[in-house]
């Protein structure tokens, strides 16, 4: 074999499994919300299971003084801005971003005017 033949082989050797193991991400797409979202029915599972948690934002030891226990919590520090921007940075919660689901259903219940019941 010669020497370009050579080359061109090994080349291929190296670039075909580059090609191969690309990958595509999808985009989950999220249907629009047509209920009202509430806190009692909606926000609160999801702020207990993510966020009023022991060594978070539980009523015990609440991390950065912000306590999340009840609707009057949760509603102030969604007013104030907090809430979303840390959920929708994805610093908050700790263990990763919320997928998009909850992500949309939280944003639905602040543009629904954040109701209780």
């Amino acid at each position: 074999m010669n020497f370009k033949i050579k080359n061109y082989i090994l080349s291929l050797a190296f670039i075909a499994p580059l090609l191969f193991n690309c990958t595509t991400t999808e985009i989950p797409i999220v249907e629009p919300i047509q209920e009202k979202i509430t806190y009692n029915k909606h926000i609160k599972v999801l702020v207990n299971n993510g966020c009023a948690t022991s060594s978070c934002h539980d009523a015990v030891n609440p991390a950065a003084g912000l306590k999340l226990t009840n609707y009057t919590e949760v509603k102030a520090s969604a007013e104030n801005g907090s809430f979303h921007a840390r959920i929708n940075n994805g610093s908050m919660p700790p263990s990763g971003p919320l997928p998009p689901g909850p992500k949309s259903i939280i944003d639905k219940w602040k543009s629904d005017g954040y109701l209780e019941n």
